[in-house]
């Protein structure tokens, strides 16, 4: 299927809204956005673009200006949003890139908005690699979503399934001209270095190998997206009379594959910090130990303990020691 006929279909099957491109510039958005600016049933959304300057180049502002020249020609209004990347955050440039990207889509994108994103195929996999290589579980195998909810609005990722190599061949037919982000070649971070360094390996030894891991991120996504649900019930019915309680016996009965995702929920609904794989194991540990004990997990400014019959989360700074 060409490009403009798979986001055509896509296109029918996506719930009404505006419709936006996240153009970097870069020839994969530069191929989505001039692909959908051909297809009536996106202009009828009010397609537009927005471009992101990280400011991480000398030359971001020409590639400001490069976008606004491309979008002129297809006739779609452009936004240029200017972020400020914290370079200490202390998780890597790429992730304080992103985080200052997806900040920057929420507060530019509309209610009801649906944000076209050019991730590919080739992308997806380098993504369940990452994840693997960092231990992830089902929900981080099941890598990027075609469609999740965000801000106001929707994150769209309708090339998922698409080579890179259409994306290409779509840019050199129409002869279309665009950035080339020399960061792109900086094998110290981790996503470029899998990209040039390990897939191309993995690639001649097995051709298929990223429609094989884009395929098992689906189901991966299909069994996170179950276990979900589960989780979801499950908590329905092991918490407390208070938001940050929860029945511990109950909890240490669920099957394996709940615990995790049950404690994480709970957590996240009462505010608090989700603890790592080890936190959650040590909880178990000493859960099952004698009840004489006095059951406490500490991790970031969170505090588990065991209170009778319900275990109960705090913040450590709220957390009175001996109780």
């Amino acid at each position: 299927m060409s490009l403009t006929d798979l986001l055509r279909a896509h296109l029918d099957a996506l719930p009404p809204g505006p419709l936006a491109v996240a153009f970097s510039g870069g020839m994969d958005s530069s191929a989505l956005l001039h692909a959908l600016a051909q297809l009536p049933a996106a202009r009828v959304r009010g397609l537009r673009a927005i471009h992101v300057d990280h400011g991480l180049h000398d030359a971001s502002g020409g590639w400001a200006a490069h976008c606004r020249d491309f979008a002129t020609r297809l006739d779609v209004p452009l936004q240029v949003t200017a972020v400020d990347v914290d370079r200490a955050a202390g998780t890597g440039l790429e992730d304080a890139a992103r985080r200052a990207r997806l900040a920057a889509f929420a507060q530019s994108m509309g209610t009801g908005e649906f944000i076209a994103l050019a991730q590919h195929r080739g992308d997806q996999a380098e993504t369940v690699l990452l994840k693997l290589l960092r231990g992830a579980g089902p929900e981080g195998l099941g890598a990027m979503r075609a469609l999740r909810q965000f801000g106001k609005g929707h994150l769209w990722r309708p090339l998922l399934d698409l080579p890179r190599a259409t994306l290409a061949d779509y840019a050199n037919e129409h002869a279309l001209r665009w950035i080339e982000d020399p960061s792109n070649t900086h094998t110290h971070l981790s996503r470029n270095f899998l990209r040039h360094e390990i897939f191309p390996h993995l690639v001649q030894q097995w051709p298929q190998a990223a429609a094989a891991l884009a395929h098992s991120a689906t189901w991966l996504r299909a069994a996170a997206d179950y276990i979900d649900a589960q989780s979801a019930a499950a908590l329905a019915d092991l918490r407390g009379a208070e938001l940050a309680t929860l029945d511990w016996r109950g909890w240490l009965a669920l099957p394996d594959a709940l615990r995790d995702p049950v404690l994480r929920r709970w957590l996240r609904e009462a505010g608090l910090d989700e603890p790592a794989h080890f936190h959650v194991a040590e909880l178990e540990r000493q859960l099952l130990a004698a009840n004489d004990r006095h059951p406490c997990v500490t991790f970031d400014n969170t505090q588990l303990r065991r209170d009778r019959n319900v275990l109960r989360a705090s913040r450590r700074d709220h957390a009175r020691a001996g109780d």
